[in-house]
């Protein structure tokens, strides 16, 4: 019986005799039972085939392609809980200034002046502060603001306009 020894760097096959002492460190062993039936060492290829990488990258490409259009329902469904949101705080804030004052604020500002909310909330769906759209009171109350919209043009996911809000 022979066996095959090729060393690891060189890729190169010799012959040795069963019994005769090699380092394991540099060397392989691949035994044969005959000597004609040893196939000869293949270099090894490093890499991926063509195939491969269009499997992969059509894997990838369907992976996206589920994915983004959610990720965009998903964003606008936040700006309208936002906006919702939003304009619940400035409507709360409205009432509570009418409580302790018995009037309504003559603008938005005065409500971040007297400290009822922090600041003027952006409006997600126009990103800006400057586009809200206020309501006067009946004549027998005095201020300006009675209620607050959205400025936003077009209509949310459910088909009611952000200006009815």
């Amino acid at each position: 019986m022979s066996t095959l020894v090729a060393q690891k760097k060189l890729l190169m096959a010799r012959f040795i005799i069963l019994g005769e002492s090699m380092k394991e460190s540099d060397m392989f062993v691949i035994k044969c039972q005959h000597l004609t039936k040893c196939q000869p060492l293949k270099k090894i290829s490093r890499g991926f085939t063509l195939i491969e990488l269009m499997v992969v990258m059509t894997i990838i490409a369907l992976l996206i392609s589920i994915t983004v259009p959610r990720y965009f329902h998903s964003v606008d469904k936040a700006k309208e809980a936002t906006l919702k949101q939003s304009l619940s705080v400035m409507r709360v804030a409205i009432d509570k200034f009418y409580g302790d004052n018995d009037r309504y604020p003559d603008s938005i500002n005065e409500l971040v002046t007297k400290k009822y909310i922090i600041s003027v909330p952006v409006d997600p769906i126009t990103e800006s502060t400057e586009t809200w759209v206020t309501q006067a009171p009946s004549e027998d109350a005095t201020g300006s603001i009675f209620d607050i919209k959205s400025g936003a043009p077009g209509t949310a996911k459910d088909g009611t306009a952000y200006a009815e809000w």
